[in-house]
């Protein structure tokens, strides 16, 4: 697929040999001699990468890259530089660029690069406000409010942690956060998506590799373990890992050191491991699949996220959260959604989670063509749900009040499924809920649900 790509580099000779090589690949490509040139194009236009050196007059790529991370933080950016230490190295994959390469550059790597920063762009969008450097995660259901107080209690250790749930329920959020409550805030935050690497690709990606390790390997580039020394590497997708690389990684976890590929020399880490699944990785184990004492020893703490579907209560505050983005970045001005398009949102079954009202809220701002989101105004919009009955009953009622009968009919319907999964025991159910059982015997009691 075409995409545009920003090159900045004050060597015409580079700019010149990057573009011909992005352009045979299909890519729309600008060129920028330094970062402050770069920054006036990215005010003006839009990419969906930037490919930039890292030592230039006047603007270099670091003060490019904090432009970036600052005004455009979805935006991946890849610094090349022929001053290839792993300090810098780190310090650039710290401040949020996506990856580093350095010169001389082979053009298979730099392509397999960018295809991955691409591919990366594509599947994440920011799900999160930032608030003096902190990821603020959305929600105030009776689950999500256990998931914060798990985050402040498990956050100042070393634990490793295991955070389980749906796609797009929040897992990176949350390894953000627990690594921004942590005494390593200041160190780098290192994520590795392990179902978008080649199985081939594994131990180089986590564990670096020295000069003429392999056919293209023409200088030495430090792995992600290397990078995430004093900071916390996120391990999203684990169960991705090919069997012979779980072997590998959980000696990495038990002993503290590495070898990169084609080295002599064992290197320490200091890296506290954050990973996540959608994966049910117990089953995994059974199926042999997935090695038990690395199951054990990444689930020391494990964490779960509830799906959307089961805390729909949350939704009102999710749409606020995201119609407050949406505005700022389409520059847009749309106020509020229709009581009747948030009856149908908070209907849906939402097997995309969070990431799906995300995107339908994008494409719904952008759309809108006056200050409130309709029901005609969300496209794509899945069922699972259905509307209130008798929404005339409901039409003189303002928003709030509309939003607490129509959750109140929500809250009782899912309550009462969940009692008939657990065959009407309440300790289960309430366990199910992420509720007290006394707070569920006081709603089953409010909505009639108690048996007689």
């Amino acid at each position: 697929m075409s995409e545009r790509i920003l090159i900045v580099d004050d060597e015409p000779s580079i700019r010149k040999v990057l573009s011909a090589h992005l352009r045979r690949f299909g890519h729309d490509v600008e060129t920028a001699a330094d970062g402050g040139a770069a920054i006036s194009l990215l005010q003006q236009e839009a990419f969906s990468l930037v490919v930039s050196d890292l030592k230039m007059p006047q603007v270099d790529g670091m003060a490019l890259l904090r432009w970036i991370v600052t005004h455009q933080e979805a935006l991946p950016v890849i610094l090349i530089t022929a001053h290839g230490t792993v300090d810098s190295a780190v310090e650039a994959i710290k401040e949020g660029a996506f990856d580093y390469i350095t010169k001389p550059f082979d053009r298979d790597e730099l392509h397999g690069v960018i295809t991955k920063a691409l591919a990366t762009r594509a599947r994440r969008r920011t799900r999160a406000r930032r608030v003096a450097g902190h990821t603020v995660i959305v929600g105030n259901t009776p689950q999500m409010r256990e998931v914060f107080r798990i985050i402040d209690k498990v956050a100042p250790s070393p634990t490793t942690i295991l955070v389980t749930g749906e796609s797009g329920t929040g897992k990176e959020l949350v390894a953000r956060s627990i690594h921004e409550r942590s005494d390593r805030r200041e160190g780098p935050f290192i994520q590795v998506n392990c179902g978008a690497i080649p199985e081939t690709l594994f131990e180089a990606e986590l564990f670096g590799y020295e000069k003429g390790a392999f056919t293209g390997a023409v200088t030495s580039k430090p792995g992600r373990f290397e990078l995430a020394d004093g900071g916390t590497l996120f391990l999203d997708e684990v169960g991705e890992l090919p069997r012979d690389m779980q072997v590998k990684l959980l000696r990495a976890l038990q002993e503290r050191r590495i070898d990169r590929v084609g080295g002599v020399q064992e290197i320490e880490v200091d890296v506290r491991i954050v990973a996540a699944t959608n994966a049910n990785l117990e089953k995994s184990v059974e199926d042999n699949t997935f090695r038990q004492d690395l199951f054990y020893r990444l689930s020391v703490f494990p964490i779960a996220l509830p799906p959307l579907r089961d805390r729909v209560e949350d939704i009102p505050m999710l749409v606020e959260h995201f119609l407050e983005r949406f505005n700022t970045k389409l520059d847009k001005d749309v106020h509020t959604v229709s009581p009747d398009a948030l009856a149908a949102l908070m209907a849906s079954s939402w097997p995309g989670n969070i990431r799906e009202l995300e995107n339908l809220m994008e494409r719904s701002v952008l759309l809108a063509e006056t200050e409130v989101i309709g029901v005609e105004d969300l496209p794509g919009l899945r069922g699972g749900g259905t509307f209130p009955p008798r929404p005339d009953e409901l039409d003189d009622l303002g928003l709030k009040e509309y939003v607490r009968v129509h959750t109140a009919r929500l809250e009782r319907a899912r309550i009462q499924r969940v009692l008939e999964a657990e065959d009407g025991n309440v300790t289960r159910a309430a366990r199910r809920l992420g509720i007290s059982r006394k707070s569920l015997q006081t709603k089953m009691k409010e909505y009639g649900l108690r048996d007689s």
